[in-house]
């Protein structure tokens, strides 16, 4: 028999990434949380400074992508700085008029209210803290827009199989700062992960290089608003730059029509 016929074909199930990736999160975040009743509090604290100074690491690798040969190509060397710019400012203004901040941060306390009780005011912060930081390191990065798209396109999980690997030892961390606040942002996971994969499933293909470009490094500067958050130093309303991602891709192709 050739040996061909004894390779597995690759798994194209949609759908499988993210569900393996809630599984990874929900193991980490038990793990965590055992652990984390372990740890004295300065070393909780320091735990999160760590995830802080890495969320900062990707989001730098991310926001590099503005010098991307394939969108200056597209819309001119001077013009990628500015599209991000843009994506930012007019995705905070619109997330701010939709106050998607306050909204996620209800959903968090409406989440702790169904999830933990009457637990004091203090436990509840850090549940809802737990909750949107959580949720914003797992789905604001490239490798959930990539590996969404790519597994609703039919072109296998792996992206998002490695992304779900990263995201188990995350969630280790962040429930060992934050507790069972953690484990509600699998809800988010599904819905944006899911989302962008049924997105996948009705194009014909990916973002254009260029269009992609500019989303992910719009994703990198959202990602520093999280580790600033992360290391104590502001609290950016991050969730209110989340439409900066929609707008990024808009801001490119209007310019590559006016060119």
């Amino acid at each position: 028999m050739s040996p061909l016929l004894l390779t597995p074909p690759p798994l194209l199930v949609p759908g499988v990434g993210t569900a393996v990736n809630v599984v990874t999160v929900l193991v980490g975040c038990l793990l965590g949380v055992l652990l984390g009743h372990r740890l004295p509090e300065r070393t909780r604290e320091l735990v999160t400074d760590g995830l802080g100074l890495v969320t900062l690491l990707i989001a730098a690798t991310a926001a590099v992508e503005v010098l991307s040969p394939e969108l200056a190509a597209a819309v001119g060397d001077s013009a990628p700085m500015l599209i991000v710019l843009g994506s930012v400012l007019l995705g905070g203004i619109t997330g701010s008029l939709l106050r998607l901040e306050q909204r996620v941060e209800g959903l968090g306390r409406w989440l702790q209210r169904r999830l933990a009780g009457g637990a004091g005011s203090v436990d509840r912060q850090r549940f809802v803290e737990g909750f949107v930081v959580a949720s914003l390191v797992f789905c604001t990065g490239p490798l959930t827009i990539l590996g969404s798209l790519n597994d609703g396109l039919g072109n296998g999980a792996d992206q998002l199989f490695l992304k779900s690997t990263l995201d188990g030892f995350a969630a280790i961390a962040f429930a060992a700062s934050f507790g069972w606040g953690v484990a509600a942002s699998v809800l988010t996971i599904v819905v944006v992960q899911g989302g962008l994969t049924l997105a996948g499933l009705g194009l014909g293909d990916l973002l254009p290089d260029a269009h992609l470009a500019a989303v992910t490094a719009v994703g990198g500067l959202v990602l520093v608003g999280v580790a600033l958050r992360l290391l104590r130093i502001r609290e950016v309303a991050v969730s209110d730059l989340l439409p900066a991602l929609l707008v990024a891709p808009l801001l490119v192709q209007l310019v590559v029509f006016l060119r």
